[in-house]
């Protein structure tokens, strides 16, 4: 019986122990992250991610988004795209990691990686108005306006009444041939944003 109890007691003060080293390490942790953002408010980016390398785990999701974070706005974006891919395996449906990874690929010029990530999020979220929009934003780019219109009428059926969204839309439009659409949707717009010269222009080109 004093075995036992003897086995008892020194399971007991292990887990005691051991909870002492988590809460250590949490608020070791909770620092590195307080003394984080007190660096990158004032700028100082390196040493805000040194002061996270210090206590860096490779299994930590929060690290290596917040180092993610830290090293675009450092410029280090191929280390900042590593960070975020670590966040995105360790949380595979994370939306914010996802588009965390876009600032430094659109950064290093990697669009079929931007067009990744977004293709992801909307396999997990398909009424994502970010990453519609952005999606439309990058086809209108590359003059596939068919292809742009798909996502920018999935934004504005979602937010009918967003300037971006209905801008980007009636320019689709108008670059389709679609002039009587394009003509409601400038006019939509100058409703949410009176004068707005883009729009103006748009219905100037439709006369």
């Amino acid at each position: 019986m004093e075995t036992l109890k003897n086995l008892l007691f020194s399971a007991f003060i292990g887990l005691v122990m051991m909870s002492a080293v988590h809460a250590q390490d949490y608020k070791l942790i909770q620092d590195a992250f307080e003394k984080s953002y007190l660096y990158e408010y004032s700028g100082d980016y390196s040493k805000a991610i040194d002061g996270l390398k210090e206590v860096y785990s490779d299994e930590s999701y929060e690290i290596n988004l917040r180092l993610g974070w830290l090293t675009y706005m450092a410029g280090f974006f191929t280390e900042s795209t590593a960070y975020y891919q670590k966040a995105i395996d360790l949380k595979p449906l994370s939306i914010e990691a996802k588009f965390g990874f876009v600032y430094p690929s659109s950064a290093l010029g990697n669009w079929e990686q931007v067009k990744k990530q977004y293709n992801d999020i909307l396999l997990i979220d398909a009424q994502n108005t970010l990453a519609n929009y952005r999606m439309g934003s990058i086809y209108y780019g590359n003059e596939d306006y068919t292809t742009a219109l798909k996502y920018f009428k999935k934004t504005v059926n979602l937010y009918p009444f967003d300037y971006d969204g209905l801008l980007m839309y009636a320019w689709t439009n108008l670059k389709l041939g679609k002039f009587r659409e394009a003509e409601v949707l400038f006019n939509k717009v100058l409703m949410n944003q009176p004068n707005d010269e883009s729009a103006l222009q748009g219905l100037e080109l439709i006369k």
